[in-house]
């Protein structure tokens, strides 16, 4: 990621005020080494907050600034993100039924963006990215996403376990994409509240999601192809819920 593709904020003293001014940030790199008691002060901080940090040698750091960063730097985020414990109450309370999706280790900018582009077309009403396996939300997503991100409420979780656990307590059924799967998504009735979960090409899901979910389906491919790409998957599904919820109304 390029350095104008997000506000980057460096220094431990900056950093502080940055987070608690409220900045949305979506995650700070941490010089392995760091030592002292301003330092211990943001740390502290950065655990309270659970933001996402990475402890990384100091080279990496230099890679991106070469000013007086103290070791410390931060990525402010382009969007202001949502809890999902507030999402989805305000659905139910509006009279709606959740129409969910979770993108778990999708890291790919355009994908991304192309998939949020179409979620928002098709009505979904929140994406959930967890932390440790899905891209930063820059600049160039929001270009791929045609402005989608300003629309489209982004939740990000730091566990998807738990995050499946509460959406099954609220009622959703968790749909998750697998080509590797043996029942047909044509077979389910998206008419309930749905959250439908969609992994990388190449690594698929992550093994809390396969174990926290409630059915496990596939996209039928007549061709020799095995699979589609992630944001032609997520195009099928989303409109399949679409389609059964408008024949409804």
């Amino acid at each position: 990621m390029g350095k104008s593709d997000s506000q980057v904020v460096f220094g431990i003293r900056s950093v502080i005020e940055a987070i608690r001014s409220g900045k949305e940030i979506e995650k700070i790199l941490v010089r392995r080494d760091l030592r002292g008691e301003t330092a211990h002060e943001l740390l502290s901080l950065i655990r309270k907050e659970k933001i996402p940090v990475q402890y990384v040698p100091v080279e990496k750091i230099n890679r991106i600034t070469r000013k007086n960063h103290q070791g410390i730097l931060a990525f402010i985020s382009v969007i202001e993100y949502t809890r999902i414990d507030e999402l989805v109450p305000s659905l139910y309370e509006d009279g709606r039924s959740p129409f969910l999706m979770m993108l778990d280790g999708i890291t790919d900018v355009r994908n991304l963006g192309a998939i949020i582009r179409t979620a928002e077309s098709a009505g979904v009403q929140g994406i959930i990215l967890p932390q440790k396996r899905s891209s930063m939300l820059t600049a160039d997503t929001i270009k791929t996403s045609a402005g989608a991100l300003y629309h489209l409420p982004v939740c990000r979780t730091s566990s998807a376990k738990e995050t499946l656990i509460y959406l099954r307590e609220c009622g959703l059924q968790l749909v998750a994409a697998s080509e590797k799967a043996e029942k047909s998504f044509f077979e389910i009735d998206f008419m309930p509240p749905t959250l439908i979960i969609l992994g990388a090409e190449d690594k698929g899901l992550s093994i809390e999601v396969l174990k926290g979910v409630d059915e496990l389906v596939k996209v039928p491919m007549a061709g020799k192809i095995g699979s589609l790409n992630v944001s032609a998957a997520a195009a099928v599904l989303l409109y399949e819920v679409v389609r059964q919820r408008t024949l409804s109304d």
